[in-house]
């Protein structure tokens, strides 16, 4: 048989089956138990029984047939030059309040890639519409028994969800939630709100319609919409009040409370920035169902707050005395957001360690807009402008979520060697964890 799918090993774990069949960098795998390879599913799919032939392509184009004996789910041990073993699949909704399309003009080429791929969910933990997945598609998820996929579901008027994705096809999709419910499929869903397009009574019907799909559904965020100051020719949307935050707060946990009393789960769940623009306490940490959706900013600030407090009283115990950290001066920059919590945080650690002085600062996002709070669209630049000339003492403390995954960039390109030259000071990149900051902060 001809085949057309090439997949090629980008390297070999040592110690893996892999390596031990003498299988290496450069090589293709072009079949598994002589089915071709659509992508990373089929791979792992295939790759799952205790005996299975490969067919391997070496770099000359001589052709391997490997029989491998293994444990049943046991791992080869190869990583592909594609993650995904397939092109990454485009995005062709035109949504309302697309964040990629309020993004200044000059950055970056992958940034302006708008994916919308089912295997990323699973890969990743991205979320998609549905609009982009072919029955194929679904088929595969449900005979695998892929999960959890992560669904965008903004709405559940199907007329309404074409309006807000801009696509005709997008109510439709839908329906493809009724074929993984039935199917077992586990479900995490999202909410971005608009003002004035799918909250209010809009809200209330989506969240009643979605929770038909529990326990397979496990939960669902809420989140408001991003808007940055690049929207000349978009959609006009408004960001929301006080106000409106008190009130889909006071819809959320209606709900939140039916759920529990029904289904034993909270189910929805609202993001971070609603408690901070209504001004009211977050949840307490039984609230979030084990934190799901920590990804969407839901709980995220409950959870530092907690892993920090138990951090700093392990510490005060083992300790038993502040005179244990030297004497230490550093500096913290974040967004908006998570400032005033920070500061709460900050001022507990001086008050343990008096020989600890810590500067915080809160950084405007003029990049994006100062509508733009949290600390994971801060740019280098922002940094930089903001902190030129300012009490930074021996290090700077950045949150992670502050760089490209896995590089030492911002999202503007400024790199951190460049911050550091720029402002004099050392940068220490945290993890986000209350643990991790904790020791950060007291380290030398």
């Amino acid at each position: 048989m001809e085949h057309t799918k090439q997949h090629i090993v980008k390297e070999v774990k040592p110690g893996s089956i892999a390596e031990e069949m003498e299988i290496a960098s450069g090589d293709k795998i072009l079949a598994i138990d002589n089915t071709e390879i659509e992508d990373i599913f089929d791979y792992q799919f295939l790759i799952q029984d205790d005996y299975i032939e490969i067919l391997v392509e070496k770099p000359d184009g001589e052709q391997w047939l490997l029989e491998v004996d293994k444990e049943f789910d046991e791992d080869l041990g190869i990583i592909f030059e594609n993650g995904l073993m397939d092109e990454y699949r485009h995005c062709h909704n035109k949504c309302i309040f697309c964040f990629i399309d309020q993004m200044p003009k000059g950055m970056r080429d992958t940034l302006y890639f708008k994916d919308d791929d089912s295997r990323l969910s699973f890969l990743q933990g991205n979320y998609v519409t549905l609009t982009n997945m072919s029955d194929h598609d679904v088929d595969r998820i449900c005979r695998y028994h892929l999960s959890p996929i992560n669904i965008s579901f903004h709405t559940m008027d199907p007329e309404l969800r074409c309006k807000m994705l801009n696509n005709r096809f997008a109510g439709e999709a839908l329906k493809k939630v009724e074929v993984l419910n039935a199917a077992g499929i586990r479900m995490n869903g999202q909410i971005v709100l608009c003002k004035g397009i799918n909250d209010g009574e809009e809200l209330r019907y989506s969240i009643e319609s979605l929770m038909k799909y529990i326990p397979n559904l496990e939960s669902v965020s809420v989140v408001p919409v991003g808007l940055s100051k690049y929207r000349e020719g978009l959609y006009p949307l408004e960001p929301f009040t006080r106000e409106d935050a008190g009130v889909v707060l006071s819809i959320i946990h209606h709900y939140q409370k039916l759920c529990m009393e029904k289904h034993g789960i909270h189910f929805i769940h609202a993001s971070d920035e609603w408690y901070i623009l209504a001004g009211e306490e977050l949840p307490e940490e039984a609230r979030y169902d084990g934190y799901l959706q920590l990804e969407n900013g839901v709980g995220m600030l409950r959870l530092l707050i907690n892993e920090f407090a138990d951090a700093l009283a392990e510490r005060r115990g083992r300790e038993g005395a502040s005179d244990k950290v030297a004497p230490r001066e550093l500096s913290i920059a974040t967004g908006h957001l998570a400032y005033p919590y920070l500061k709460r945080m900050c001022e507990e650690v001086m008050k343990a360690y008096p020989h600890v002085k810590i500067h915080l600062y809160d950084i405007t996002n003029h990049f994006f807009g100062e509508l733009i709070t949290v600390s994971g669209l801060l740019t280098g630049q922002d940094i930089r402008d903001q902190l030129r000339g300012k009490e930074l003492g021996e290090e700077l403390l950045l949150p992670q979520n502050v760089l490209r995954s896995g590089e030492s960039v911002f999202l503007d390109d400024v790199g951190v060697a460049d911050l550091e030259k720029a402002l004099q000071v050392p940068i220490n990149i945290v993890k986000s964890s209350g643990y991790d900051f904790l020791e950060a902060v007291l380290r030398r």
